[in-house]
């Protein structure tokens, strides 16, 4: 096991990714001699080269055309979006072609495209670049979603996203970056738990909590401060948000009964909602009392001085646990 940080994780993945497959090909902005705005593609332009590291001009539309261009050569492309707001130019292309060329082509065109998106907020970064645009695209049949939470799985789940020949869309939580976990570099791919499959982080008895992304370290905190108080909470990691994983989740509420799910984005029509829909008709006889949201608000996203009250909190977060195990010290009766 090796200690790193997600994103050196991820450069990992990539590298390893270059070595397995010589069709594995990187496009974006400043990814080659800069080493991307995170630096998570350092060093890959001296080690493969300018054909396989591509310096793109500032273009994301023209960026995934290119890649779905090169997957019809044959290849595998993986695009890095600089920052998560500038995917919106290259919506199009992707929800008008990536995701629907191999149904369109009945199979005969496969386009096996990763599309890496420094995603989400907690860095004080300006306006455009702390977007949680994950329900678009979880919208959209024909793409796979992931969103990671710790290095270990940022190094499989991008391995596995590049091998599959499925479109991904692949979110790496930008506040993570330099979070520290183990990391097993020398382990099969074909032993990893599979990108789909939903992670139990915590076990619990009381309640259980989903989410995703950084989410996942703001709801473990949440389980040790609730421990405190001889609450039991289950932490579900989602990794996947299409598909979702149902059978792991809905394994969890039988056991525990209530459910809280957790995310940065908007609440209006968000992951949270769709999740809390199909656990309702899954488990509704095991649910005793409604699933509860905590989202961010329906704005905007505030200027970094504010982000602290837009992003869901460990407050937020015990709040809605206290609702759903009606506790009398909860604060309101509706969502977070």
């Amino acid at each position: 096991m090796t200690e790193m940080t997600l994103g050196k994780a991820l450069g990992a993945g990539l590298r390893q990714a270059m070595r397995d497959d010589d069709k594995v090909v990187l496009l974006g902005e400043d990814i080659g001699k800069l080493g991307g705005v995170f630096r998570i593609t350092d060093g890959l332009l001296d080690e493969f080269g300018a054909a396989r590291v591509i310096d793109t001009p500032l273009a994301e539309s023209g960026i995934v055309g290119m890649a779905v261009g090169l997957a019809f050569r044959g290849y595998r492309p993986v695009v890095e979006i600089q920052f998560d707001g500038f995917v919106y130019p290259a919506f199009d292309q992707i929800v008008a072609q990536v995701a629907k060329l191999h149904y369109r082509t009945q199979g005969r065109a496969k386009m096996p495209i990763t599309i890496r998106i420094p995603w989400a907020g907690g860095i004080g970064a300006a306006e455009h670049h702390s977007e949680s645009p994950e329900a678009y695209f979880v919208h959209t049949a024909g793409l796979r979603v992931i969103a990671v939470s710790n290095p270990e799985d940022a190094y499989r789940s991008l391995r596995q996203a590049i091998a599959s020949d499925d479109p991904v869309i692949f979110f790496e939580p930008k506040r993570l970056y330099h979070h520290k976990g183990e990391v097993d570099l020398e382990a099969p791919l074909a032993d990893a738990s599979p990108m789909g499959l939903a992670r139990v982080v915590r076990t619990g008895t009381d309640a259980t909590l989903i989410t995703y992304g950084a989410m996942v370290s703001t709801a473990l905190q949440a389980a040790d401060a609730a421990e405190d108080e001889g609450i039991s909470l289950e932490v579900v990691d989602l990794r996947s948000l299409s598909p979702v994983d149902y059978a792991s989740v809905a394994a969890s509420v039988r056991k525990t009964g209530r459910v809280v799910v957790a995310h940065e984005a908007s609440r209006e029509a968000g992951v949270a909602a769709e999740v809390i829909a199909s656990i309702t008709e899954r488990c509704f006889e095991y649910l005793e009392s409604a699933p509860l949201r905590v989202t961010g608000h329906d704005i905007p996203y505030p200027p970094a001085k504010l982000e602290k009250y837009h992003l869901p909190d460990l407050d937020r977060l015990l709040d809605a646990v206290d609702r759903v195990l009606d506790r009398p010290n909860s604060l309101t009766g509706a969502d977070a």
